[in-house]
Order: C-alpha cells, then structure tokens, then sequence
C-alpha cells in the first residue's frame, strides 16, 4: 500500500459477512470505485472475523490485484491469506503494531490508526509502518471539531512524512474532495450496509471515484 508522488487511491472498508449476495455487493463496489485496497472488518457487533467468511472475500479482492486487510485480526489474516491488518486506535497501539510486525513479518502490510496523537503517529512511522491513518474521534470532541482536528492531521503528515496518510472517512464524494486537497494518500470509505443491491453500489462507487479524481486533478 503506497501511494506517495502519485493521484490519491481509495481504500474500501467492508464488513466480512457471508452470502452470494454480499459478495456481489462487495464484487460491483470494487469494480466501481477503483479501490486499490480492501480492508475486512468485523460484522455489525461481532467481536471477531470468522475465517470462513473472510477467505472468499480475500480471494476477491486479490484476484483484481487489490491488498486485502483485515481488521486487527492477526491470526485470521494469516490464516487466511490476507496481505496484512489494519491496526485500529488504542492507548497502547504502538505495542499493537509491533505485535502485527512480529507476527507477520517484513512484508506484510501493517497500517496503522494513530488517533489524534502525533507523537504515536511518528513513532509509529519511524517503526515501519506501511501507513498512517487519522479517523475521527467523535467521543472526544463534537463532529465539527472532529472533522477540524482530522483534517488538520492528514495536513501536517502529508506536508513532512513519506510514509503515507490515509484519511477514514465518511462515504460522501465531498468528504473525498476535502481530504484530496489536503494531500492525502489514500481516502478510506466503509460500504454502507444499507444498499439494496449492485447496482446503487455502482452509482455510489463511481460518484466517489469521480470525486477522487476530480479533485486530485484540480489540486
């Protein structure tokens, strides 16, 4: 997963559920949005991945030459086949991302979500980490500043470091734009799982391609 010195790519952020029709689902958002990685995360509130499920949507994914990543699932991504994890926030995420280095080795991707903190963002890019994320942190502050504080974190990651910045977001073509021009690397987006079916995944996924790419070339 590297995108430095090139337009912004997409990361897609799916729920691993089961079913020819979420594989469909998750087959026409792929096509549609250009996603150069997918990340698996647990289904509504399971507290794990089942393998069984993930396996499949791994294979999907790689075979359209798309990373695919598992949500702080070590062993599963292993199992698996998975290209690596995506390590959310915690208070002690640095030893979460050695853990995931140990375990998967040198040339697994291991990205990592350094909250609001940027001293844990630069120990974890002087670490190895693949790449740096910022969501936002809705618990601590109100939306408004939420959406201020992450923005102004891609801003400052994007302008000094080359390890690159993914900015999680919400799935709307503006919050895409938004974070195209603050220079991120990746704008990473969640598959609602409200959509009815293939065809409003492909309405969805070109509008936010089209965003992508029509801010990275107005930037």
């Amino acid at each position: 997963m590297s995108q430095k010195s090139s337009d912004p790519g997409l990361c897609l952020i799916v729920e691993a559920r089961s079913g020819a029709d979420w594989s469909s689902r998750l087959d026409a958002a792929l096509e549609a949005t250009g996603a150069l990685t997918l990340i698996l995360v647990p289904p509504g509130d399971s507290p794990a991945i089942d393998p069984t499920v993930a396996k499949p949507l791994v294979a999907l994914a790689q075979s359209k030459t798309i990373a695919a990543l598992l949500a702080n699932d070590i062993a599963t991504a292993k199992a698996v086949g998975a290209d690596g994890v995506h390590i959310s926030w915690r208070p002690e995420i640095e030893d979460a991302y050695e853990a995931a280095r140990t375990a998967l080795g040198p040339d697994a991707i291991v990205g990592v979500d350094a909250g609001i903190s940027r001293h844990d963002a630069m120990a974890l890019g002087e670490a190895g980490a693949d790449y740096i994320a910022f969501g936002r942190m809705t618990d601590a502050y109100t939306q408004e500043e939420a959406r201020e504080t992450q923005h102004e974190l891609v801003t400052w990651w994007a302008e000094i470091f080359l390890v690159p910045v993914v900015a999680l977001v919400s799935a709307t073509p503006d919050d895409v734009a938004e974070f195209v021009q603050a220079g991120v690397d990746f704008v990473a987006v969640q598959l609602p799982s409200e959509f009815p079916g293939a065809a409003v995944e492909k309405t969805w996924g070109q509008d936010l391609a089209s965003a992508l790419s029509a801010s990275a070339n107005a930037a």
